[in-house]
């Protein structure tokens, strides 16, 4: 019997509004830089396939993993202006940290809100997602935090997805067995097979194959 469903947040609930090579170059805009949005893009994802999978651990991670993003974003920045000054590396990041959890930067899902609407009445409904504590700002600028009594985020939990302790925490904090939950998530290594790993029911999101529409119908079949 399912008594919660769990929804991963990025590329899940809502997107970018334009490409993280896009915003990133706005952000290279605003501290006087000229850089290319499609090199920006290709090193976000090169950078992005660098960063090491990180074991769980029984706290909170330092300062709501923003050592994490900055590690990210510098790995970036080696890539596609290699001589830039500390102070200017430094200032892009803060600037960009920052843009990231402004309204206007990420879009909702078409068929979310009333999905979501259909959802709350008969589950508990939560997101487990890698993210900050900058995740709440954003599904209050999207207006669906009502939705999400519970926002479980990594750098809180002190575990990452692919690791199936994540879900393990949640769940506890929720007081839910594995078997009363399932997770909704589009990433195959992340979201399908973690949870399935902490013993959870998992919807298989494929957009543009299906959406969160068939969930709807996943569920009373």
């Amino acid at each position: 019997m399912i008594k919660a469903i769990f929804f991963d947040a990025v590329g899940t609930l809502f997107r970018l509004t334009n490409t993280v090579g896009d915003h990133y170059a706005y952000v290279g805009r605003e501290v006087g830089l000229d850089l290319d949005a499609q090199n920006l893009e290709r090193a976000f994802h090169a950078a992005w396939k660098q960063m090491p999978q990180r074991a769980a651990i029984d706290r909170p991670r330092e300062n709501d993993d923003k050592g994490w993003w900055r590690g990210l974003v510098y790995l970036v920045l080696d890539q596609i202006a290699p001589s830039l000054s500390e102070f200017d590396r430094d200032n892009f990041f803060e600037i960009a940290y920052e843009h990231f959890a402004e309204a206007g930067v990420w879009e909702l899902y078409p068929e979310v809100p009333g999905i979501l609407e259909q959802l709350q009445p008969r589950f508990q409904l939560a997101v487990v997602s890698n993210f900050d504590g900058r995740l709440r700002l954003i599904l209050q600028h999207l207006d669906i935090s009502k939705f999400f009594p519970n926002v479980f985020v990594s750098s809180e939990l002190g575990a990452d997805k692919p690791d199936p302790e994540i879900y393990r925490r949640a769940l506890r904090l929720m007081k839910l067995k594995p078997n009363e939950a399932l997770h909704v998530g589009n990433d195959p290594k992340r979201d399908w097979e973690a949870a399935s790993a902490a013993g959870l029911s998992i919807f298989r999101l494929e957009r543009p194959r299906n959406s969160l529409r068939d969930l709807l119908t996943f569920l009373t079949s």
